[in-house]
């Protein structure tokens, strides 16, 4: 990812078929917390509403969960999330960056049936909840690279 703007939070994004989960981070990017799920219409609606996310929080990068498969191949998911961000990158100068998001999905159904979520509450969340540990991964890992330079 290029060099990120000072004092500006990231966003992490699950991309799904028919949502799209968005997480923000803080400004210091050691925290991530789950945001809006947006159920997707068109490409141009849903990167509006992100563009949209991007300018109100001062966002000042993008962390798209790739969808890799258990073995660390990328399959037809992957192609399509790297589409989506080439097309977004075309919108604006945010830097677009990926994050390996096997088993994010796992973890924040976990997360949620630990902390008793309703299965209706569950299905609401799931998705914001799972761009929250994408980009948490990332914030660790860049934090972790930050201490070892």
């Amino acid at each position: 990812m290029a060099a990120l703007p000072a004092h500006r939070a990231l966003m992490g994004l699950d991309l799904g078929e028919k949502t799209i989960g968005v997480a923000v981070s803080d400004r210091l990017l050691s925290v991530s917390t789950p945001h809006e799920t947006i159920r997707r219409k068109k490409f141009g609606v849903d990167a509006a509403r992100l563009l949209e996310i991007a300018a109100e929080r001062e966002i000042g990068g993008m962390i798209l969960g790739l969808p890799r498969n258990m073995d660390g191949t990328e399959g037809p998911r992957c192609q399509s999330t790297r589409a989506f961000a080439r097309n977004l990158s075309r919108l604006t100068e945010i830097p677009i960056g990926f994050w390996d998001e096997r088993l994010s999905t796992v973890a924040a159904e976990r997360a949620l049936l630990e902390a008793d979520t309703s299965r209706r509450r569950r299905a609401e969340v799931i998705d914001h909840v799972a761009a929250g540990y994408i980009l948490q991964g990332a914030l660790d890992r860049m934090r972790h690279l930050r201490a070892t330079t």
